[in-house]
């Protein structure tokens, strides 16, 4: 099956993933994760593009972002690799291509998932068995989100703002839907639309996205292309 354009939609949130080169380790000590989220943070800033969330694990990364336009989440992205890559190839004598491929990004719909992948993206350290709390893991988003460390890289979402009416009142909010863990269906479902590149949200979001672009964002069924319906004018 042929895979489907990237699908980037200004204003709307977007899980990325972006892995190691056959699963190889890119960050190696502090240094790096450190370097690695200074250029984050500038690129940030001059593509606009909203970090709402993110983790950065030895051998991968993912990021909770929201874009200003159509084109900023990918400039962000190459313009981060075209530093982080000479950048770890000269510290570590190697060359050659750091990253497995392109990123992969999955859009979001913010009412049914944004605060599930944020949990999604942040507790990836604890399901690794790398640390037994989400706030013992020093490259992640989860500290700023529970209280414990602010951090400038993050604009906190609406989704976030909506959970209390003070700073004390949404991290606890925060801390307290962060407790259960993600069930294993919730974890195949956001990773499978992550890898596919397919769009996480409800039926009625994923039509509705459809034909609002007029374009195919979901795979179609074997032998039924997808068609816009025309709309009245």
């Amino acid at each position: 099956m042929a895979r489907l354009p990237r699908l980037i939609v200004p204003h709307q949130p977007h899980h990325v993933i972006q892995t190691g080169a056959n699963n190889q380790d890119v960050f190696l000590d502090t240094e790096d994760y450190q370097t690695f989220l200074g250029w984050l943070r500038n690129a940030a800033k001059t593509y606009k593009v909203a970090i709402h969330a993110y983790c950065l694990m030895p051998n991968h990364l993912h990021l909770l972002v929201t874009p200003s336009d159509d084109t900023g989440l990918g400039q962000m992205m190459q313009w981060i690799g075209r530093y982080y890559v000479p950048y770890f190839n000269q510290k570590y004598v190697r060359s050659g291509t750091l990253w497995n491929g392109r990123y992969k990004t999955s859009l979001i719909d913010a009412d049914e998932y944004f605060m599930l992948c944020s949990r999604y993206i942040e507790f990836n350290p604890v399901r690794n068995g790398m640390v037994a709390r989400a706030e013992d893991y020093p490259w992640s988003s989860y500290c700023h989100h529970a209280g414990i460390r602010p951090d400038g890289l993050i604009t906190d979402h609406a989704k976030v703002w909506e959970l209390g009416n003070t700073p004390f009142q949404r991290e606890a909010a925060y801390s307290a839907l962060s407790e259960p863990p993600l069930t294993p269906e919730e974890l195949t479902l956001i990773g499978k639309a992550l890898l596919k590149g397919w769009p996480l949200g409800s039926q009625q979001f994923q039509t509705a996205l459809q034909h609002k672009l007029k374009r195919q964002v979901l795979p179609a069924k074997r032998g039924r292309p997808f068609k816009a319906k025309p709309t009245d004018s």
